[in-house]
């Protein structure tokens, strides 16, 4: 059960961090790492595939140092949906941890 509550908390970090700037796959993992989370590459490619293919993401790859790199950015549709995530998340947070506006 945790585990189907981290895929969401990831998925809508991977969005933010695209939404800042370019990202890719290695960037993300360690990323999501240094918050706590233990993502498997098992895990995180299918995760960047799946935005991708919903349109909230889009790739382009790059050569660099004579390896391709894939980076993804949040496409209109990735910008709109984390709006729209925002404002449900910091109800929740608020919520959860009993915060006083």
């Amino acid at each position: 059960m945790l585990r189907d509550f981290f895929r969401g908390f990831i998925k809508i970090h991977v969005l933010y961090h695209a939404s800042q700037a370019p990202v890719y796959g290695l960037e993300m993992a360690e990323e999501l790492r240094r918050h706590g989370y233990d993502v498997s590459p098992g895990t995180l490619y299918p995760t960047l595939h799946t935005l991708e293919r919903r349109g909230l993401l889009s790739a382009e790859r790059r050569l660099e140092d004579g390896r391709w790199r894939t980076y993804y950015t949040a496409t209109p549709a990735g910008l709109e949906a984390l709006a729209a995530v925002r404002p449900k998340l910091r109800e929740l947070v608020d919520e959860v941890l009993e915060r006083d506006a």
